[in-house]
C-alpha cells in the first residue's frame, strides 16, 4: 500500500515524466486541521512522498484552486485499484489542459527535481492552458460601441502619454497627457547603435531567473517606459489667469494645477480637458499635426497646431488672460557653443507676427549638425501680444506687457517668447484661441548620410521650406483646407458603429510614421528603421507586415516600390530585392514575397494600370527569383534564405511556402492585367502545385510545420513540428487583397484554432518566467500570443542548434499577433481576434506604458501597423482601383453597419442596415476626394436575390442602370453599366426590394 500526502481529485505529477490522478479516500486525524477562508486562488504545493518501492524522498506537485489554506498534518492512504496498478496515467496535454502554472521560478529553485522538467530553462514544458477561462460579459463588451477613450490626471493615466503631434517624417514631438509638449527628437540624433530609441537608457528586467540588462531595441520603454516630466527639453506651455473673488488666479496647463484633467485621444488629434471646482473656467486642448489620407505633402509637414476652447462656467462674464511660450531650441543643450548668440526676432506674415528662432555666430563645424537649423512660435490672432523673451517666472498672463524688440542673448541664456490673448467671455459661452509652432532641421544624420545618397541634401521639407517661418506661413495660408480636411478624417474615422477601443488600437500605429522612425528625403524617397533608431534599410520582411501605409498614403508605399525595392535595392541579374538595400547585400524570401504582396495591394490602390505596367519588367524579375526558389518543383520554397527571424532555416517552412504562394498568385493576377498570358499561366501553376502540396505535406493534422531539409534534417535552427504564429501568414494576405484562398478552409481554420489553444494566454508571465532568452514586449499579469511553441514537448523541437535567435520564439510580438487577429476576424474567428486586439490595446494603457508607442526591436515599431488589416477584415473590405470595384462584408453588427473607407483618390463612410425584410440598404457618401466604380460587391449575401429589377441604385437622387448581377461565391456583385464617378459629397446607395 502506498502512502503520500495528497488532497482528493488532484492531478499529480511524478519524476518519470507521467502524471497520476487518484481517487482518494482520506482519512484525517485528530491533528489534522484545514482551515479555509473566501477568496479562492490557484495554489502550488510540494510535498514529499515516502514511498518503499521508490527512491525517496521524491516531490510531488498539487495544483488546482484551492482555499486559503493551513495544513498541519495529512495521512492518506491510496488502495490498489482492480488492475494492479496503483495510479492512473494522464498525459501531459491533459495535465496542462486542466491546470495553469505560477510562481514556476521559486518552485524550481526550491525542488531541483524539476530543474529537469518544467523548469529547466533548456527543455522547459510547454504551460499554456488550453482554457482561457474568459469572463463571457467581458468578451461580450469587447463587440459594443462602447465609451470614449479616455485618460485621467484622478486615475494616474498621464504621465507615460506620448501621442506623436507633428507631421510625417519630420522627427517626433509628444504631447503629452496634461498637454505639454515633450520629447521634441527632431534633431537627427538617432542611429543604429549610437542612439536608439525614444529614450536611450538600458533598464534591468528579472525574467524570472536572473537579472538582465535590457537596451532600447530589446523594450526597455516597454520596461520602464519614458516619463514626460523626464523629458521635456525644451520649455512650453500655456498659463491662463483670471480674477476670483477681487484676486488674479493662475493656472498653468499642467496636471498639477487642475482637480481634473481629461487626455481623450483620437488619433491624429487629440483633445485634453481641464477644469477644478474652484475655478471659472473650464479650458478644452485640441492639438494635431494637418494629417489628410491620401494627401502625403500636406500631411508632412514640421508643424503642430494648438487650439484652446476657453468656456465660462459661471453666471458673470469673466477676463481671461492666455498665454502661449516656447523656448528657442536651437542647439538646445550644447555645452560647446558659448559663443553662440540666439536670436528671437517678429515677423509679420498673413496679418499675424511670427516669432523666428535662431543662432548667430555659429561657427562652421556646427552648420551640418543635426540641431542647427530654426524654430518658428505663433499666435493665430492678430490682436495678441507678443513677447520676445521672457523675464519671469511663473508666467503671470495678467501682468505681462507687449514686446516688440528682437531679442538676442547668450547661448547660456533662456530664450523663451510667447504670445498673450486677454478675453470677456460671456455667462457659459465660450472663446477660441489658436497657437502653431514649427522646426526646420534639415541636417539628417552624418552616418545616413555617408551610407544614402539620397540623404545628403536633406530632407523634403527642407527642400520645400526655407525655415521653420516659411512653414507657418504655409499653413496660414491654407489653414482652412489644412485644419478642415484633418477634422474631417477625424470625424469621418470615428464616425462608426465599431468599438470605440477597437477603432484606436487598429489605426494609432500608423502614428510611426510621425516619428523619428521614417525619413521622405529632399530626393522624394522614403526611408525609415523598424524601430526608431535600430534596424536600418526599411527591411521588407518587417515593413511587409504593415497594412495601414499603403491604405492611408498608397503614394509612401509605391514610392518605396520603386525608389527601393525596386530601385536602389534591387539586382537586376537575378531578380533579387536586398532587404535592407544599402544596408544589406542578401535577398530575405519573406521580404521578397511581401514586396510582390505590397505591389499588388498598391496596384489596386491606384486609379488605373500605369503603376503596374511600367514596373513590370523588374517586377517579373522579382517574380521569377521567387519561382526560382524551389528546387525541386514541387511548389514549395526550399532554398535555405534569410527570413524576418534573424535566421536562415532549412527546408520546406509552412509560413514562407504560404508566404511565397500567396505572392505568386498576386504576381498571375498582375500578370493577366499586365497582359502577360505565358507568365501568368506559369505563377498559377506554381500556385497549383503549391497549395496541394502545402496542404499535404505540412499540415500535421493540426497546424502547419517546417519539413526538415531531406539532407540537413534538424540541424540549424527552425520551428518543425512546433506551432507558429507566422504558418498561415500567406493565407491572411489573400484577404487583405481579396485573392482566392491558397490553403483549405479546414485546415486554416485549424491552425488558427491551434495557435489560440497553445500560442495564447490571458496571462504570458508563466509562459515566459519558464521560456528563457525572449525580449519582453508582454509581461506577468498580461495577454498575449507567444511566437512559437512547442505544444508536444518534443526533445529539441527547434533543431540540433539552437542559437541565439531562439529567444524570439518566446516573444510577444505586437505585429505578428495583429496579423493573426486580422485572420482570425476574416475567417469568422471574431470573439478570438477581438480579445487578442484587446491584449494588446490593454498591454499599452495609459497606467502601464505610452499607448502611442508599440515596441518590438526599439519604439515605434513599423511592424505594428499590421493592426489596420484586423479594421480591413472587420469591415470585409475589397477595393481595386483600375478595376473600378469596392466591397464590403461586415463581421462585427452586419445588420447596422457604419465604418470609413478609403481609396485610391477619395475617402468617406460606409453603412449598411438591414430592412425588415432581411434585405440591406447599403450606403457610400464620399467626405474627400472623388471616386469611380463599375462594380459593387456585398459579402455575405448568398440569400440576396440576383434579379436586377429588385435592386435600385442612386447616385444622390439619380437612378444609375445595372448592367448585371453575378454571384461570386459568398458575395453578390453588381455591374453597373456605366461607370459612376463620386465626388465630394456625393451618395451612393444600393437598396434590395
Amino acid at each position: 500500500m502506498k502512502k503520500t500526502f495528497m488532497l482528493p481529485g488532484m492531478p499529480v505529477w511524478c519524476p518519470s515524466g507521467q502524471y497520476v490522478a487518484y481517487q482518494l479516500r482520506p482519512a484525517y486525524n485528530k491533528s489534522e486541521k484545514i482551515n479555509s477562508e473566501s477568496g479562492g486562488i490557484t495554489s502550488f504545493m510540494y510535498l514529499n512522498l515516502m514511498n518503499l518501492n521508490m527512491p525517496s524522498p521524491i516531490e510531488v506537485l498539487l495544483t488546482g484552486q484551492f482555499h486559503r489554506m493551513q495544513l498541519i498534518e495529512t495521512k492518506i492512504y491510496f488502495h490498489k485499484i482492480p488492475d494492479g496498478n496503483y495510479i492512473k496515467r494522464m498525459d501531459r496535454r491533459s495535465f496542462f489542459k486542466k491546470t495553469s502554472l505560477i510562481g514556476l521560478g521559486v518552485l524550481a529553485s526550491h525542488f531541483t527535481v524539476w530543474a529537469k522538467s518544467i523548469f529547466s530553462w533548456d527543455n522547459p514544458i510547454h504551460n499554456i492552458p488550453e482554457e482561457k477561462d474568459i469572463d463571457k460579459q467581458w468578451l461580450a463588451s469587447l463587440h459594443q460601441r462602447g465609451e470614449k477613450i479616455a485618460y485621467r490626471k484622478s486615475k494616474n493615466e498621464l504621465r507615460y502619454i506620448g501621442m506623436p503631434v507633428g507631421g510625417l517624417h519630420t522627427g517626433t514631438v509628444y504631447i503629452g497627457g496634461d498637454g505639454r509638449l515633450w520629447l521634441w527628437q527632431i534633431f537627427n540624433t538617432a542611429y543604429d547603435g549610437e542612439r536608439e530609441g525614444i529614450e536611450p537608457k538600458n533598464v534591468q528586467w528579472n525574467n524570472g531567473k536572473e537579472l538582465v540588462t535590457v537596451r532600447p531595441r530589446d523594450g526597455a520603454a516597454y520596461i520602464e517606459p519614458a516619463i514626460a516630466d523626464n523629458l521635456r527639453s525644451i520649455e512650453q506651455g500655456f498659463a491662463i489667469s483670471v480674477a476670483v473673488g477681487g484676486k488674479q488666479v493662475v493656472k498653468e496647463l499642467r496636471e498639477n494645477h487642475w482637480d481634473e484633467i481629461v487626455f481623450e485621444p483620437t488619433y491624429p488629434t487629440c483633445r485634453v480637458r481641464y477644469s477644478s471646482a474652484n475655478f471659472p473656467v473650464e479650458v478644452v486642448l485640441t492639438a494635431y499635426s494637418p494629417f489628410i489620407p491620401l494627401d502625403q505633402d500636406n500631411s508632412s509637414l514640421p508643424l503642430t497646431t494648438l487650439h484652446l476652447e476657453l468656456r465660462n462656467k459661471i453666471n458673470t462674464p469673466v477676463e481671461v488672460s492666455l498665454t502661449g511660450w516656447m523656448e528657442n531650441g536651437v542647439f538646445k543643450g550644447r555645452k560647446d557653443l558659448n559663443a553662440v548668440r540666439k536670436v528671437s526676432r517678429i515677423l509679420d506674415k498673413a496679418g499675424v507676427k511670427v516669432l523666428n528662432y535662431s543662432c548667430e555666430q555659429v561657427p562652421d563645424s556646427a552648420l551640418q549638425a543635426g540641431d542647427y537649423g530654426t524654430m518658428a512660435f505663433t499666435c493665430l490672432d492678430p490682436q495678441a501680444w507678443v513677447h520676445t523673451k521672457l523675464e519671469h517666472w511663473p508666467v503671470t498672463p495678467y501682468s505681462l506687457q507687449s514686446d516688440h524688440n528682437d531679442s538676442v542673448v547668450d547661448f547660456a541664456d533662456l530664450q523663451v517668447g510667447a504670445y498673450t490673448v486677454k478675453r470677456i467671455i460671456k455667462p457659459t459661452e465660450t472663446s477660441q484661441i489658436s497657437y502653431a509652432l514649427s522646426w526646420h532641421f534639415n541636417n539628417p544624420h552624418p552616418k545616413l548620410k555617408a551610407h544614402l545618397k539620397d540623404a545628403q541634401n536633406g530632407y523634403w521639407y527642407g527642400a520645400k521650406f526655407n525655415d521653420a517661418v516659411a512653414v507657418i506661413d504655409y499653413y496660414l495660408a491654407h489653414r482652412q483646407k489644412l485644419d478642415g480636411e484633418t477634422l474631417a478624417w477625424q470625424q469621418t474615422w470615428n464616425d462608426t458603429t465599431l468599438p470605440h477601443w477597437f477603432m484606436d488600437r487598429t489605426f494609432v500605429n500608423i502614428g510611426t510614421l510621425a516619428t523619428a522612425n521614417t525619413m521622405r528625403f529632399a530626393s522624394g524617397r522614403f526611408w525609415g528603421w523598424e524601430g526608431i533608431g535600430a534596424c536600418a534599410g526599411t527591411c521588407t520582411h518587417v515593413w511587409q507586415y504593415g497594412q495601414s501605409m499603403g491604405r492611408i498614403f498608397p503614394d509612401i508605399e509605391r514610392n518605396l516600390r520603386e525608389v527601393t525595392d525596386l530601385g536602389v535595392g534591387f539586382q537586376p541579374e537575378t531578380g533579387a530585392i536586398i532587404f535592407r538595400a544599402e544596408y544589406e547585400k542578401r535577398p530575405a524570401i519573406d521580404g521578397q514575397a511581401g514586396v510582390i504582396l505590397r505591389f499588388y495591394r498598391d496596384h489596386q490602390m491606384s486609379t488605373d494600370d500605369t503603376f503596374l505596367k511600367r514596373n513590370w519588367p523588374k517586377l517579373k524579375q522579382a517574380i521569377q527569383f521567387i519561382l526560382d526558389q524551389d528546387k525541386n518543383g514541387d511548389g514549395m520554397t526550399d532554398t535555405p534564405m534569410e527570413n524576418t527571424l534573424d535566421a536562415v532555416w532549412e527546408g520546406e517552412i509552412g509560413w514562407i511556402v504560404g508566404l511565397c504562394l500567396a505572392a505568386i498568385q498576386a504576381a498571375a493576377l498582375m500578370a493577366e492585367e499586365a497582359g502577360d498570358k505565358k507568365f501568368q499561366q506559369i505563377c498559377m501553376d506554381y500556385v497549383r502545385r503549391g497549395t496541394e502540396n502545402m496542404d499535404k505535406y505540412l499540415f500535421n493534422g493540426e497546424y502547419y510545420i517546417h519539413r526538415p531539409d531531406a539532407i540537413q534534417g534538424r540541424k540549424k535552427l527552425g520551428s518543425y513540428n512546433t506551432c507558429h504564429i507566422d504558418q498561415v501568414y500567406g493565407q491572411a494576405w489573400c484577404f487583405q487583397v481579396d485573392m482566392p484562398r491558397i490553403n483549405e478552409k479546414e485546415k486554416t481554420l485549424s491552425a488558427l484554432k491551434a495557435l489560440w489553444k497553445y500560442n495564447f494566454a490571458m496571462d504570458v508571465g508563466p509562459y515566459i518566467k519558464t521560456h528563457l532568452g525572449g525580449r519582453p514586449y508582454a509581461l506577468a499579469g498580461e495577454g498575449g500570443m507567444v511566437m512559437n511553441t512547442n505544444p508536444k514537448n518534443e526533445e529539441k523541437a527547434y533543431g540540433d542548434n539552437m542559437t541565439w535567435q531562439l529567444g524570439y520564439f518566446h516573444e510577444c510580438m505586437s505585429g505578428f499577433e495583429h496579423q493573426v487577429a486580422a485572420h482570425m476576424m476574416a475567417e469568422g474567428m471574431i470573439d478570438e481576434s477581438l480579445v487578442m486586439t484587446r491584449v494588446i490595446h490593454e498591454r499599452y494603457h495609459a497606467a502601464k506604458r505610452n499607448p502611442f508607442n508599440e515596441i518590438e526591436c526599439s519604439d515605434h515599431y513599423a511592424r505594428a501597423m499590421a493592426s489596420y488589416g484586423t479594421f480591413i477584415n472587420a469591415c470585409g473590405f475589397s477595393y481595386h482601383g483600375p478595376k473600378g470595384q469596392i466591397g464590403f462584408a461586415p463581421k462585427i453588427g452586419s445588420s447596422d453597419f457604419k465604418a470609413p473607407f478609403t481609396t485610391a483618390m477619395g475617402w468617406g463612410t460606409y453603412i449598411q442596415k438591414q430592412q425588415r425584410e432581411g434585405k440591406p440598404v447599403c450606403q457610400l457618401t464620399l467626405n474627400y476626394g472623388v471616386l469611380e466604380l463599375k462594380e459593387f460587391h456585398l459579402g455575405d449575401a448568398e440569400e440576396l436575390s440576383l434579379d436586377a429589377k429588385q435592386i435600385t441604385v442612386l447616385q444622390n437622387d439619380k437612378q444609375i442602370s445595372i448592367h448585371k448581377v453575378k454571384r461570386q461565391g459568398e458575395r453578390v456583385v453588381i455591374n453597373f453599366k456605366d461607370k459612376v464617378g463620386l465626388k465630394k459629397g456625393d451618395t451612393l446607395t444600393i437598396r434590395w426590394s
